[in-house]
């Protein structure tokens, strides 16, 4: 990485400094070297003076000059050849150091992406294995926008996981038992031409206001818990498996495959059996029979882990999940991705878990994202108001059947891409900012053709496929030999590829793909408005096509790590 590289002809000038390598060594832990976010500042800059200034009570231009002069009059001649990946090093005020790479090491970026087929794959976890969880809808419920808010970003992060060379593991855990159930059991007993959600919304209910049928689903829970009732387990069971063949239909459009389907039914006994075997020791008794955890001792707060009907809850089951988990496939780190919602849930589970399998807790890792919201308010599965996936994923491919006119094609392939622009759009809407911050869903921009958006991405990668088509017809191959005097800002992002993957491969947070991918398209687009790319007459033009086919790879593996699918026409 270059990055490395300048902070290594840094650390070397600042070594034969004796006045300002002795405070370096001793007080200067790390320094960053960013990519500059102005063009008039180079490609990459560092306020490192500015950081040494401080301790060395000196004025940061003058411990900048220092490094730069010694960079040049003696680092770059010791290094010979490398010389050449840059172009200038200059101080700045009120200090910094701007780095400006050349025009040969923009060109041999370009050379090795397209050698990769823009892959930008590294080794960084190679040899990790890693399990991530993630979606965890409940049968018996609609599969609604938190449970996408969690499939989409919990998918990316498996996807850049794997870009890392970790073996990942998809897995999807699913509340099977539990009150819930009961309600929509029973909604469904009393109200057999329902829905399993009108069914839950009607048990919902009941529970709430009536205290004779809350009485009949408590004991309906238990026995649906022990598949004590022929009749019960019978409905149970069809249940389960119509909810199930459903989320297969919208993991399918979605674009994720599981390994690993985990249920609470499983998970359940197993951790009953943990926290029994560690009363006293890790848990004790509370009211009414319960068995809890007190996580005051850690500035948490408590939790039920068995209930009063001698039940393990949530809590429970997650420490009999960890077990399964484990078993199941012996990772070095478990990703737990779930509404923010149970954070502070995870943080007593986590304390709990650490005290009673150390070696898990300290390979898990929970990642809680921010809710989606529509315009109308907020969501709620008890009372019915649950905006599904299948609502919005229809709303919004209403909205791209009036945007794009598709002529000359089947209906077939007709609704292909209107499916596919509108899952581009939902994904990007909820990749495009950090992780835990929450979304109101902006209909009209998310279709937008104009930036800002993954229809915008999904087109520009259509536009440069159909310029290499063009090319192919004209027999204009790629090449890098003849290339213009000067570069332009499109060779200059697209060497932020890999870099940018490496990034998100430690930080989990999939916007910075995003925001890259947004830049590089905009870049692009401007590219092919000045330049004619495909022309016969033009020397450049092989090498217009050679970085025009360096664009199409970037993007077309950097949608695939948001998990957009790409389109060939649209």
């Amino acid at each position: 990485m270059v990055k490395e590289e300048i902070k290594n002809l840094i650390e070397k000038a600042i070594k034969k400094i004796p006045s300002i390598f002795i405070i370096f060594k001793k007080e200067v832990r790390n320094f960053l070297v960013e990519p500059s976010k102005e063009k008039r500042h180079g490609d990459y800059s560092t306020g490192l003076a500015l950081v040494l200034a401080k301790k060395l009570q000196k004025n940061p231009m003058e411990i900048a000059d220092q490094i730069v002069k010694e960079i040049n009059a003696n680092i770059l001649k010791d290094i010979g050849p490398n010389k050449k990946f840059l172009e200038k090093i200059e101080a700045v005020p009120p200090g910094f150091i701007n780095f400006h790479l050349s025009k040969e090491f923009f060109i041999k970026s370009i050379k090795e992406i397209l050698k990769s087929r823009g892959l930008a794959k590294n080794n960084d976890l190679k040899g990790q294995k890693v399990i991530i969880e993630y979606t965890d809808p409940n049968p018996f419920k609609e599969f609604h926008i938190g449970h996408l808010m969690s499939n989409i970003i919990g998918e990316s992060i498996a996807r850049i996981l794997e870009f890392q060379g970790a073996k990942v593991k998809r897995a999807n855990y699913q509340g099977d038992v539990g009150i819930h159930v009961a309600k929509a059991v029973f909604g469904k007993i009393k109200n057999l031409g329902r829905s399993w959600q009108d069914g839950y919304v009607f048990g919902s209910e009941k529970y709430e206001k009536d205290e004779k049928a809350k009485k009949e689903i408590i004991s309906l829970n238990k026995k649906i818990f022990e598949r004590s009732d022929k009749n019960i387990n019978k409905i149970y069971d069809q249940g389960k498996k119509e909810s199930l063949e459903n989320f297969e239909n919208i993991y399918k459009k979605l674009g994720t495959k599981f390994d690993y389907y985990f249920f609470e039914s499983k998970a359940a006994d197993i951790g009953k059996k943990i926290v029994k075997d560690n009363l006293v020791k890790i848990f004790e008794k509370g009211k009414n029979k319960t068995i809890i955890f007190k996580g005051e001792k850690w500035g948490l707060h408590t939790r039920v882990f068995i209930n009063s009907e001698g039940l393990p809850t949530y809590e429970a089951k997650e420490l009999g999940l960890a077990k399964i988990k484990y078993k199941k496939y012996k990772y070095n780190k478990s990703i737990i991705v779930t509404g923010n919602e149970v954070n502070e849930y995870f943080k007593v589970l986590l304390k709990a878990m650490a005290n009673i399998f150390p070696e898990l807790a300290e390979k898990t890792r929970h990642i809680g994202h921010g809710m989606m919201r529509l315009p109308r308010g907020k969501m709620s599965s008890r009372t019915g108001n649950v905006v599904t996936f299948e609502f919005l994923l229809n709303e919004v491919e209403n909205l791209v059947k009036e945007k794009i006119k598709i002529r000359d094609l089947s209906e077939k392939e007709k609704k292909e891409i209107k499916e596919k622009v509108a899952i581009g759009a939902l994904k990007y809407s909820i990749l495009k900012q950090s992780i835990g911050n929450d979304i109101i869903y902006d209909f009209k921009k998310s279709i937008s053709f104009e930036g800002d958006s993954g229809p915008y991405l999904q087109y520009s990668y259509t536009r440069a496929n159909s310029v290499l088509e063009k090319a192919k017809k004209e027999r204009i191959k790629a090449s890098l030999k003849n290339s213009p005097a000067q570069i332009t800002q499109l060779e200059k992002i697209i060497h932020h590829f890999p870099e940018i993957v490496g990034r998100v491969g430690q930080e989990y947070e999939p916007h910075h793909i995003v925001l890259y991918l947004t830049e590089l398209a905009r870049d692009f687009n401007s590219y092919y408005g000045k330049n004619k790319i495909v022309d016969k007459n033009d020397q450049f033009s092989p090498y217009k096509v050679a970085l025009t086919e360096t664009f199409s790879m970037i993007m077309k593996n950097g949608l695939w790590l948001l998990g957009i699918p790409v389109l060939n026409k649209m």
